[in-house]
């Protein structure tokens, strides 16, 4: 792997990941989560000269690592259309399909994309820079209330209405545009322990709001049910618990609810059996390689 493919997003627990895929000949799979490409190039390595890999990414900056290769098809698309794009392109079923849900190491280190509070910038945070909502539009447009269950929900910050009703007060003498003008409303609420920690959780609960990353997800998840073949694996890594539970429910009930629904003799009807039932998580040597590895949770499940 050279530099500028490390230096855009290191992949995670990738042999654990490739191995959970079960690859084998004339294999037909997917990776929902381009990025730097680490992965799909593994999956490609490991690919016998019959099987093909497709590889979704919305973003434009993920099109410069796209690898040159008969096997593999570059799908320019939020994950959320996979049903879309496998029948645009003829493939009814696939035999594995990969997502690693974190945000590439890219986006955090590009201070134009406005993902990281490190840097002054547009507060922006699309995946998709050619469409939607910026995080500004949302600190500046959303209501209170709305902008308080956007911190509550996806940063579990104690203090959204706090938050939320300082934002209110500010954008109205305001417009907050930049991140440095976000960062001077904002960092007074925390105290300087924690200071990292609870930018953090803002800033992530304003990238899930601004990508609809929650939503995108559960519809993927319910797509690629539908898409796998009997045997086919799904293989998800996620980063904090709210992913984490959306796909262990998936899992476990075939919903992203959790609902139990059981048959008339009280068989619980899922389509999925645990292939690891308890959670994989990288290495120590993996956490120190790579850092932002740490918050890693690998879950790999086989369609019955």
């Amino acid at each position: 792997m050279n530099e500028s493919e490390q230096t855009y997003h290191i992949p995670v627990l990738l042999n654990e990941s490739i191995d959970g895929m079960n690859l084998h000949p004339a294999g037909i799979y997917a990776d929902m989560t381009f990025g730097g490409g680490g992965h799909s190039k593994e999956i490609l390595r490991r690919m016998d000269k019959n099987s093909h890999l497709y590889s979704f990414d919305q973003d434009e900056d993920a099109e410069k690592n796209i690898v040159d290769d008969s096997r593999f098809t570059f799908v320019r698309s939020n994950f959320r259309y996979l049903h879309n794009f496998l029948r645009y392109y003829g493939v009814e079923e696939v035999d594995a399909i990969l997502a690693d849900l974190g945000v590439s190491s890219h986006h955090f280190d590009d201070s134009e994309r406005g993902f990281s509070f490190r840097f002054d910038g547009k507060l922006d945070m699309r995946m998709n820079k050619r469409a939607g909502m910026t995080a500004a539009d949302i600190v500046n447009n959303y209501e209170e209330e709305r902008l308080a269950n956007v911190f509550y929900l996806y940063g579990e910050l104690k203090n959204s209405r706090k938050l939320a009703s300082v934002l209110v007060k500010a954008r109205a003498q305001k417009q907050i545009v930049t991140i440095g003008d976000f960062l001077e409303i904002i960092k007074p609420l925390f105290g300087k322990e924690r200071e990292k920690k609870e930018l953090a959780k803002v800033f992530q609960a304003l990238r899930i709001e601004v990508n609809q990353e929650m939503e995108a997800l559960k519809e993927m998840l319910y797509a690629a049910t539908e898409a796998l073949k009997p045997g086919g694996r799904l293989v998800i890594i996620t980063y904090h618990s709210l992913e984490d539970r959306i796909v262990k429910n998936l899992i476990k009930t075939g919903n992203v609810e959790g609902k139990v629904e059981q048959d008339f003799f009280g068989n619980v009807q899922t389509p999925f059996r645990a292939v690891n039932n308890k959670v994989i998580v990288p290495s120590d040597e993996e956490i120190a390689r790579n850092p932002r590895s740490r918050s890693a949770k690998l879950r790999i499940a086989e369609k019955k």
